[in-house]
C-alpha cells in the first residue's frame, strides 16, 4: 500500500476536472449519509482521501473521524476542517490506539484495491475491535476479477455525460493513460475480489456480511458490502 500512499500524497491527475473531483466526493458523501444509523452516531471514514464533502457527512452524525495514511493529505484535512468541531482527523496508527467499541459506522470506500490481502485482513480485525455493539462496516467500491478497466471508463463517461463534464472526462482519460497512475497500476496492480471471496474474507475476520444492492459512488460494476462483527452482534443481542 505504501506506493499508493506516496502517489496520493503527490500531485496527481486522477480527476478529469475540478467539477469531476467535487462531484465525486459529493456522491460518496451522499451515499455514506444513507448508512448513518442516527444523528448521534460516531462515524469513521477509513483512508478517506481528500474527503471534500466531509462537512455534509458530519452534519448527519455526532462525530466524524477522518483517518488518512498519507501525511500530506492528512495535513490538508486538518487545515480544511479545523473550524468544524464535529470532525477529527487521525492517522491509521492512531486508530490502533483508540478505545474499542467506540464507533457506530465504519466506511472503507475505494481502499481495499490498494491494500495487500494481509493489510486488509489486519485492517478488518482492528475495525471489528472498534465497532460498538450493533455497529456496521460498509466496504465499498470493491473491484471484481471479471470486470476490466473498460467498465471503469464507461462508468466515468456516463457519470460525466450526466453531470456535464464529458469533454473534460475524455481529455482526462488520455492524461491518465499517460500518467504515473497508469504506470503504478501496471507495476503494482490492484486487488480484486469476487463476491464469494470478499464474503469469505469478512467471515474470517469475524463479520457476517452481505453485498449491498448498489455500490457507493458512480461505478455500478463495483461492489459494496455491509457487515456486522460477530462480537458486536452477540453483545447487542
Amino acid at each position: 500500500m505504501d506506493d499508493w500512499i506516496d502517489y496520493y500524497d503527490s500531485t496527481h491527475t486522477i480527476y478529469a476536472s475540478k467539477r469531476h473531483r467535487n462531484l465525486h466526493f459529493e456522491v460518496i458523501a451522499r451515499d455514506i449519509i444513507g448508512y448513518i444509523p442516527s444523528a448521534d452516531a460516531v462515524v469513521l471514514d477509513y483512508s478517506c482521501g481528500e474527503a471534500l464533502s466531509a462537512a455534509k457527512v458530519a452534519e448527519a452524525c455526532a462525530m466524524l473521524i477522518l483517518a488518512e495514511p498519507a501525511p500530506g493529505v492528512r495535513g490538508r484535512l486538518i487545515a480544511r476542517f479545523a473550524p468544524n468541531t464535529k470532525i477529527r482527523v487521525r492517522s491509521l496508527e492512531d486508530l490502533r490506539k483508540m478505545h474499542g467499541r467506540s464507533i457506530d459506522l465504519v466506511v472503507m470506500n475505494s481502499v481495499a484495491q490498494y491494500m495487500s490481502a494481509p493489510e486488509l485482513d489486519a485492517a478488518l480485525l482492528n475495525i471489528g475491535r472498534l465497532l460498538k455493539p450493533g455497529g456496521r462496516l460498509v466496504l465499498g467500491d470493491i473491484l471484481r476479477p471479471e470486470v476490466g478497466m473498460l467498465r471503469d471508463v464507461v462508468a466515468l463517461l456516463r457519470f460525466a455525460a450526466k453531470h456535464g463534464f464529458l469533454g473534460d472526462a475524455l481529455i482526462g482519460l488520455i492524461s491518465t493513460a499517460l500518467s504515473d497512475y497508469r504506470q503504478l497500476r501496471s507495476k503494482v496492480g490492484l486487488m480484486r475480489y469476487s463476491e464469494a471471496d470478499m464474503i469469505a474474507k469478512l467471515t474470517a475476520a469475524g463479520f457476517t456480511a452481505s453485498r449491498a444492492h448498489r455500490n457507493i459512488g458512480h461505478n455500478p460494476w463495483r461492489m459494496t458490502f455491509v457487515a456486522r462483527h460477530s462480537l458486536t452482534r452477540r453483545t447487542a443481542g
